[in-house]
């Protein structure tokens, strides 16, 4: 299928000086503001512990050497490419384990009292140029065009048994058949004592990372720090190259970390190829 799947009408408005984008999608209009790109797609069946139909990529996405022409959106804050996955118990990467994860918000959420889970896939059009444009920003020296994206949105879905507590995150996959990329984005985060695991990880853990602050207190709630903090200077938005080896993310020549909210004391996170990324308040080099 040529073109993309669905086209929403994003409107940008301005709120006391704060940037929301509105998209409009078969006559729904849902705003998103700060990192969300506009929310919408096809609508995922309403189930504990589900997952989406197998979806055919329009491209064959690469992460870490393996070529991927499917993908399952999980219900419970990941995606997987070989089958679904109902795992409500997060647990720390690496795994050590048999499937590739991407995880934005690894625990147990359930859609079937409120909201959403979306996803949608882009060839084109001002969404596949806005996507371009940030990679670019993030990873200056690549020249990036995406010839293809694929959007998961969990919008205002609860946890369970929960039913009413809403939260908002987002997985974007972004490739032009050399490059992949994976974007987290997080919204509003409704607070919660669950455990939460967010990052990626690999068959083998050959490659893996943890978003800091995952398995803490402070991963949800007002202060979440997914929601407001950032490894490219985006409060609520991680950006990671997937493609090959090297991991991390690289802004303007140097890994960037912003920490708006305070992680533990001396915590440090590490990838597959333990180098140290992030710590206490901080930014650290390659």
């Amino acid at each position: 299928m040529a073109g993309k799947i669905l086209l929403p009408v994003l409107l940008l408005l301005f709120i006391n000086g704060v940037q929301t984008q509105t998209t409009i999608i078969g006559g729904m209009t849902t705003q998103n503001p700060g990192p969300l790109y506009p929310i919408g797609g096809t609508t995922s069946s309403r189930s504990d512990d589900g997952s989406s139909p197998q979806i055919p990529l329009l491209q064959n996405f690469n992460y870490f050497g393996q070529s991927y022409s499917q993908i399952y959106v999980n219900h419970n804050g990941h995606l997987t490419f070989d089958a679904p996955w109902s795992s409500y118990s997060p647990q720390q990467f690496p795994l050590y384990g048999n499937r590739d994860i991407i995880a934005p918000f690894w625990t147990d959420l359930d859609n079937r009292g409120n909201g959403n889970i979306y996803y949608v896939q882009y060839t084109s059009g001002s969404i596949l140029q806005q996507v371009t444009q940030d990679i670019n920003t993030y990873f200056p020296a690549l020249n990036f065009q995406a010839s293809w994206i694929l959007i998961a949105t969990w919008h205002e879905v609860a946890y369970y048994p929960m039913t009413g507590t809403q939260t908002t995150i987002q997985a974007v996959l972004a490739s032009n058949w050399q490059y992949s990329f994976v974007l987290m984005n997080y919204g509003s985060i409704a607070e919660t004592n669950r455990l939460i695991e967010a990052g990626y990880d690999t068959v083998s853990s050959s490659h893996h990372f943890t978003i800091p602050g995952s398995f803490s207190a402070n991963a949800t709630g007002p202060n979440s720090v997914l929601s407001l903090n950032s490894n490219v200077n985006i409060p609520g938005r991680w950006a990671f190259r997937v493609d090959h080896g090297l991991t991390g993310c690289t802004f303007n020549g140097k890994n960037k970390w912003y920490f708006n909210v305070p992680l533990y004391k001396d915590k440090y996170m590490y990838q597959g190829d333990n180098s140290r990324l992030g710590s206490h308040g901080g930014t650290e080099g390659p």
